[in-house]
């Protein structure tokens, strides 16, 4: 048995940025493998109170560790159009070779409403997301073949032009699905998936969806990468454990859709009504590092070949290293 990567999933709504990779560099020192830095324009809500530009966190983290590091994930559709994201990630793979992947996502009226637009239901979402999936990949691979691309779609233009700064190779685009129709296009489109902490059963049926859609157009889906993001919150007491989860975390405890949400404030409202019980099979609560070492590997026997933690509160470090010494070397594939 070899040991599973374990990466830090750094959360820029609760820390400013400087804190931010200093905790990604400590984390680095006790053995985490990598980054996935958080890309929010507003925090879930005001007690978090942080939500840096993650391209520039992103480059700090280049420069100051040594591992694989994304956003997880960033919307190439509201904020930004998706030739932007291809740049932004481009510029970031050629400084950093071989580290930097891309994820993307389709969005959340938190982070994406703030420019103004309309903001569409989840079908239109999805789709707006995939075509510049699309623009982006096909101006990835033009660009290296030194030609332009031109693109005309439902929801974006782009006019004739390229990248000219690219890395020698381009970044791994990775889309975050939680549902089977997205993980099937996903298998179909990008070179793997992101998800978040579910229901085993839940996950193993995105799977098998992520993996037909790769198999219809010829591709083998056992040497897709699949990352997961899992939330948890450890302290040395229960209490303290729990505490966590209710005040620096609450919308981990929100059973039901939130990407309609648009204000931090809002959130807080109905953070209110959050309660211990609702974390129940959403967040593993715990002061015992075995029982989180335990959790985390039903992940890794399930087939994730990454895995980045985030521990809700604020005792990071303390967390690090409690986790970097009892946690991830037991941690195996």
């Amino acid at each position: 048995m070899t040991q599973i990567p374990i990466g830090y999933a750094a959360m820029l709504e609760q820390f400013a940025p400087r804190e931010a990779v200093d905790l990604a560099v400590h984390a680095e020192s006790r053995g985490f493998s990598g980054v996935m830095a958080s890309d929010h324009f507003q925090p879930w809500v005001p007690r978090q109170g942080q939500s840096s530009f993650v391209w520039n966190v992103l480059t700090a983290l280049g420069e100051r560790t040594t591992g694989d590091f994304g956003p997880g994930v960033t919307t190439p559709s509201y904020r930004w159009h998706p030739a932007m994201v291809a740049q932004a990630s481009a510029t970031t793979a050629a400084m950093y070779p071989g580290r930097h992947w891309l994820g993307l996502g389709s969005g959340e009226a938190l982070n994406e409403h703030v420019v103004g637009g309309y903001w569409p239901e989840a079908p239109e979402r999805i789709n707006r997301m995939f075509e510049a999936v699309d623009i982006i990949t096909k101006l990835f691979t033009a660009s290296l073949a030194g030609k332009d691309l031109k693109h005309s779609g439902p929801f974006f233009k782009v006019e004739s032009t390229r990248l000219w700064t690219m890395p020698e190779e381009p970044p791994q685009v990775f889309v975050a699905t939680a549902g089977p129709v997205t993980a099937k296009r996903a298998g179909r489109t990008v070179d793997g998936l992101i998800t978040v902490g579910a229901p085993l059963e839940k996950i193993a049926g995105l799977f098998t969806r992520f993996a037909d859609g790769a198999r219809e157009v010829g591709k083998d889906p056992n040497r897709m990468p699949k990352l997961l993001q899992l939330h948890l919150s450890w302290a040395p007491t229960e209490e303290e454990a729990m505490a966590n989860a209710v005040t620096e975390w609450p919308n981990g405890g929100m059973r039901f859709p939130k990407a309609d949400i648009r204000s931090p404030f809002e959130f807080e409202q109905i953070a209110k009504m959050v309660r211990p019980a609702d974390f129940d099979g959403r967040l593993m609560i715990s002061s015992d590092p075995d029982e989180h070492r335990a959790y985390i590997q039903r992940y890794a026997d399930l087939g994730f070949d990454k895995i980045y933690l985030h521990n809700v509160g604020r005792n990071q470090r303390e967390w690090i290293d409690v986790f970097g010494r009892d946690v991830l070397p037991k941690l195996h594939r």
